[in-house]
């Protein structure tokens, strides 16, 4: 098997959306037995499951669906997928995302060509189902591509970019796990038995907290400059919904990041790249979400306080870290000043200023 394709699903089934991604993995141009979609439902409520098995039944010689009784969130139906995966290479998609129908056959010819462990290429920000590229993201760059040394370990480090618009050789994905006989490609009726513990559970934000483990393991990067992937835009995305759950699990990825460095001996090697990365997921970030009035997050004084403390300790210095002073907005940098200086003047400026903001609109 050259490539398992792993589809975490939670209630997609309106507005066709399970549909245009499905439709869109078996009409892959790779034939049988070279790639193997592999859905699994995260106890949907809707008929994402029902949907799922009339693929199975069509295709049964390239898609899988396996249901979880337990929601686990998308994490938890990817440590599922991994355990059965037989593939070579792995790769992921979004439930609600689609690609182009040569989208793994071009990926795949390219690591065939350069030697590549990791291919990706850019994706299209869509808001209704089509093959026509709308806003082109630009997932990575040229100069983080070739045989990697530090100088590209840490530009991808800092630009990742998303995961799901890469394939992967397994053990970058699976590491150690992939090389323990019985721990990977389990039959599908012991899907659930043979789950890994590779992604963090019942959080969102799970790609970030292994990305940089993963991208470390990587030997030979290679990139193609083609939207072939599409990230369709919704209200109900990760990426614009705010609460405190949401707020919460940013700070559990960011802990998850520092902690997988010291786990794998890389953070005084790469202190720079990891530090501005967890102050930008665990702090900046989820600060300046949870600060606005209108989002309503509940305890705010309290929650933006200790988030701050936990800043300072993990990173005392993070102010003075160059990634930090050359990419965080100015305003955010002496509002993020005020605060590790005093919570309570910041938090009574922060709210001050947008009152007075909200008053001249």
């Amino acid at each position: 098997m050259k490539i398992s394709v792993i589809v975490p699903v939670y209630n997609m089934a309106g507005e066709d959306k399970l549909k245009h991604c499905l439709d869109s993995l078996v009409g892959q141009t790779l034939k049988d037995g070279e790639i193997e979609i592999i859905a699994v439902d995260d106890c949907s409520t809707d008929n994402s499951f029902e949907i799922m098995q009339r693929y199975e039944k069509e295709y049964p010689e390239r898609f899988i669906a396996i249901h979880s009784p337990v929601n686990h969130h998308q994490g938890g139906a990817k440590n599922i997928g991994l355990g059965i995966a037989k593939g070579e290479w792995i790769g992921f998609i979004d439930a609600d995302d689609w690609v182009v129908p040569d989208y793994y056959e071009r990926l795949l010819k390219k690591a065939e060509e350069t030697g590549a462990d990791m291919v990706g290429c850019d994706y299209s920000l869509v808001d209704s189902y089509t093959f026509e590229p709308g806003q082109i993201v630009h997932n990575n760059t040229h100069e983080q591509t070739g045989i990697m040394d530090e100088d590209k370990y840490r530009k991808l480090l800092l630009d990742t970019g998303s995961l799901v618009v890469k394939i992967y050789k397994r053990y970058i994905v699976l590491g150690d796990e992939s090389s323990k006989e019985g721990k990977y490609g389990a039959p599908k009726e012991d899907a659930l038995s043979a789950k890994l513990d590779i992604f963090p559970e019942d959080i969102f934000y799970e790609d970030n907290a292994v990305s940089n483990t993963w991208m470390l393991r990587v030997k030979h990067f290679e990139y193609i400059e083609e939207p072939l992937y599409f990230y369709f835009q919704h209200d109900t995305s990760t990426v614009h919904t705010i609460s405190k759950k949401n707020l919460e699990d940013r700070m559990t990825a960011g802990r998850q990041i520092l902690r997988e460095a010291k786990d794998n001996n890389y953070l005084d090697k790469y202190h720079p790249e990891i530090e501005f990365m967890y102050t930008v997921l665990f702090y900046v970030n989820t600060l300046f979400s949870a600060m606005p009035k209108n989002q309503h997050i509940s305890g705010c004084y309290g929650f933006t306080k200790r988030m701050g403390e936990e800043m300072k300790e993990a990173f005392p210095d993070f102010q003075n870290n160059k990634y930090y002073v050359d990419r965080i907005h100015p305003e955010e940098k002496k509002l993020i000043g005020m605060q590790m200086k005093s919570h309570l003047m910041f938090y009574v400026y922060y709210r001050l200023l947008w009152f007075y903001r909200g008053l001249r609109k």
